[in-house]
């Protein structure tokens, strides 16, 4: 493909090699040096959405946008770039082409830092292995067009962060966060063995989670320029059933964090967030109101304690704060081992497909083999779990080998006191615990360690053999055995030892090979006049706020440019208009309803509008994409 230079298309096939990537000795620039930037990887309507599998829904438009950060730290020798993704996961596809386009920047591999939010509400079909491009989604395959998007606006994010980089101090900290996430698999977690307290009344869901709110705080000369928080909650409040692409409670943490930095500060710092040990971990919304104002509860509740450790941590912002990063790409099919443990070829277990805790798929979820808890008798290599398919069957119902990720990147950053272990696996509160405690007991001086999840790829579920014995969701979807667990925890250990003893890892070359879909929508080229709709107000109900719509006809969905502005709503006051909100905030959603007699129709929505305040507002369509500003009518 033409967007795509190097790669082989042959039989709907898509494949990709890259080199393994120079890791040079950076000259030393002393002090740091920090640069941030934020894009928009918001697609147009039509991609499949990822997070649900065959529960979710092509995308309709969005609800909140999705987004990209990226915080770049350069200092001594090292060159990061912490890049935030709102969207399920990190890629190794996405890491390594991201590094072939900046190849003349000094961020080298080992410092594409790819995080993600986590969110189920993201487009998909961008991921590094063919088994999540087929089965993260409702609609398989990999997309070129989409991923090549993606790919050139983290380009431009880094090299904006890079270009705009300037002697700056930083720290790192952490707050506990309590009453806003609790526990999914609480009959699993009681299982382990280190734990006193074994009830499973429904409060103590809240108590058996990860509080710790982590915060890298990054200031220049001006002032505060950009955060980096780890959370462990899962990217799940709001429903399966939406059809909207959205960043879920993340939108709403990252919103609040920046509004009250800037009401502290007068400067709104780029504000990324992306999950810790967050597993197990789900958002405390109100049991079975999985909907937009209780999401928005949640994220607001934790941005709110993002922001107040924001501001705890003005007193030890320092330009010598140490950074250090190390990647280490461990090949299965070589087999490495560590403390005697070797992990075992991948497997997805029937629990898995009833679904997770408070997102189960319909009736499946309430009968065995697929009901959490039902463990087998432990046999074979993948003891208790019931393998889907049966071992027999389970390339032909799930995939073949060769599809499951074959490579799992571990990647470690040491932040100041702090060291931050990068997993490509959905890690469980306890397995995160043993994991830092792992690292902790290496040569590297730090204070502390914690796991952000899904970074640089997606390799399923991290639990500990204890959780994985139970046989919920997320030990059916282990994929190597019941011991991944404390192999992960003695690989990241020997990368730790590494790192302080300035042993550097061997790059790697990567080899990608996909089943290809395109769904990213293509511009057609016809032109059409914008013409306004009605206009009508809906009042709230028990599970959404009440707003404001407004209709309208255009040119179709792959016509406009979905990552720019598309509107904004107005007040009048004194006979002028002026702004009161547009659709890179929280509550203004614009969604494509179809094509219907030859026009392609939309709607937009403003939501918890202000009430009965005497003013006349309207909606405003933004050029875009060749299209005019157009104003619509007014409405009070």
């Amino acid at each position: 493909m033409d967007y795509w230079p190097g790669a082989d298309l042959e039989g709907g096939r898509f494949r990709m090699s890259f080199p393994a990537f120079d890791e040079p000795t950076l000259p030393d620039v002393g002090d740091l040096l920090a640069g941030a930037a934020e894009v928009d990887i918001t697609p147009p309507p039509g991609m499949p959405k990822a997070g649900h599998s065959r529960n979710a829904h092509d995308g309709t438009g969005f609800r909140t946008r999705i987004k990209a950060r990226v915080v770049h730290l350069r200092t001594g020798q090292t060159s990061v770039a912490l890049i935030a993704l709102d969207l399920l996961a990190g890629s190794a596809f996405v890491q390594h082409a991201l590094a072939a386009e900046l190849a003349d920047l000094d961020v080298p591999l080992s410092g594409l830092f790819l995080a993600a939010t986590h969110t189920h509400a993201g487009p998909g079909q961008y991921s590094g292995s063919a088994f999540y491009n087929d089965w993260a989604s409702n609609r398989r395959g990999f997309d070129p067009a989409y991923t090549r998007f993606l790919v050139d606006q983290l380009a431009a994010a880094v090299r904006e962060a890079v270009s705009t980089r300037r002697p700056a101090r930083a720290a790192i900290g952490c707050a506990e966060v309590f009453g806003l996430t609790r526990n999914r698999s609480l009959g699993a977690f009681v299982r382990n063995a280190d734990l006193t307290d074994r009830r499973v009344e429904d409060q103590r869901k809240y108590v058996a989670i990860d509080p710790r709110l982590h915060l890298l705080r990054v200031d220049v000369a001006e002032g505060p320029l950009a955060a980096f928080n780890w959370f462990s909650i899962h990217g799940t409040g709001v429903s399966h059933h939406d059809h909207s692409y959205n960043a879920d409670v993340w939108a709403y943490l990252n919103g609040e964090l920046a509004t009250r930095v800037e009401a502290a500060t007068g400067r709104r710092p780029v504000s990324g967030a992306v999950v810790a040990s967050h597993g197990d971990m789900t958002p405390a919304v109100k049991p079975g109101m999985l909907v937009y104002p209780e999401a928005e509860r949640v994220g607001r509740g934790i941005g709110a304690a993002a922001a107040e450790l924001h501001a705890t941590l003005e007193g030890a912002l320092s330009a010598e704060m140490p950074v250090a990063a190390t990647l280490r790409q461990l090949d299965l099919t070589e087999d490495p081992v560590v403390d005697g443990i070797h992990l075992e070829s991948p497997r997805i277990g029937w629990a898995k497909t009833a679904g997770a805790g408070e997102n189960t798929t319909p009736v499946l979820h309430l009968f065995p083999p697929f009901k959490a808890g039902f463990p087998k008798k432990p046999r074979g290599p993948h003891r208790e779990k019931r393998i889907a398919g049966t071992e027999l069957g389970h390339s032909r119902l799930v995939g073949r080998p060769e599809e499951f990720p074959t490579v799992i990147p571990i990647h470690l950053l040491r932040l100041g006191h702090a060291a931050v272990v990068g997993l490509p696996f959905e890690t469980t509160v306890e397995a995160g615990r043993r994991i830092g405690s792992a690292v902790q007991s290496s040569g590297l001086d730090v204070r502390t360690a914690f796991v952000s999840s899904l970074v640089n790829d997606h390799t399923d579920y991290l639990t500990t053999p204890e959780e994985y014995a139970a046989q919920y969701y997320e030990g059916a979807s282990v994929l190597f055995g019941p011991r991944q667990q404390e192999w992960v925890a003695g690989q990241a250990r020997r990368l730790a030892d590494d790192l302080a003893a300035g042993v550097a890892s061997v790059p790697r070359a990567r080899t990608f090979d996909f089943g290809v879909h395109r769904y990213l929508a293509e511009p057609t080229g016809v032109s059409a006049s914008r013409l306004f709709g009605g206009v009508r107000f809906v009042e709230a109900t028990p599970t959404e706020d009440a707003f404001w719509e407004q209709t309208w006809t255009d040119v179709a969905p792959g016509d406009l440019t979905w990552h720019e502005p598309l509107v904004r709503v107005e007040a009048e006051s004194a006979g002028a208009w002026h702004p009161v909100a547009d659709d890179n905030g929280w509550h203004v959603e614009v969604t494509y309803l179809g094509r219907k007699a030859g026009r392609h129709s939309y709607v937009t929505r403003w939501y918890a509008p202000p009430l009965g305040r005497p003013e006349r507002h309207r909606f405003v369509l933004l050029a875009n994409a060749g299209q005019p500003e157009l104003a619509g009518p007014a409405f009070d």
